[in-house]
Formats: structure tokens, C-alpha cells, sequence
């Protein structure tokens, strides 16, 4: 399933105004509420994506049954 497009414009307008703000030496950043929920709710669909790719990632990548044998003898290089 082909996922579409991410829309980030309101990450990408949020940095923006964070790096304004710094550059400008300001004490704080205000958004107005409408801001904060569009910000908010991108930031869930960007977290949600991410999950859900990670999780197709490790069910593709994890159908081999390799099992790793690991013998402790003791060994001579430890003194």
C-alpha cells in the first residue's frame, strides 16, 4: 500500500518561526490555537506514518529464523 503525501508545510512554518525568534534574540513564541492544532495534529500523523512504516519494516525484515549460538568457555584472553 503506497502511502501519500506527508503535507509538513506546518512543521516547516513552524521551524521557521522558531528560527526567527532566536535570531531576533526573542524571549518567547506565540501561536495562536489554530496554529497549535494544525501543528499538533501533523506532528500525529507524522509519529503515526512513522510507526506504521516501522512496523512493515521489522514484519519484512524479521521472516528469517536465524538462531545465533553463543558457546562461554571460560576463554584465555582475561586475566
Amino acid at each position: 500500500m503506497q502511502n501519500e503525501p506527508l503535507n509538513t508545510i506546518p512543521l516547516q512554518q513552524f521551524i521557521q518561526q522558531v528560527k526567527s525568534a532566536d535570531s531576533s534574540k526573542a524571549k518567547e513564541l506565540r501561536i495562536n490555537i489554530d496554529q497549535a492544532k494544525t501543528l499538533a495534529f501533523t506532528l500525529g500523523i507524522v509519529m503515526s506514518r512513522l510507526e506504521g512504516d516501522l512496523e512493515r519494516f521489522v514484519a519484512a525484515n524479521n521472516s528469517n529464523d536465524e538462531v545465533v549460538t553463543i558457546n562461554m568457555d571460560g576463554g584465555s584472553g582475561w586475566k
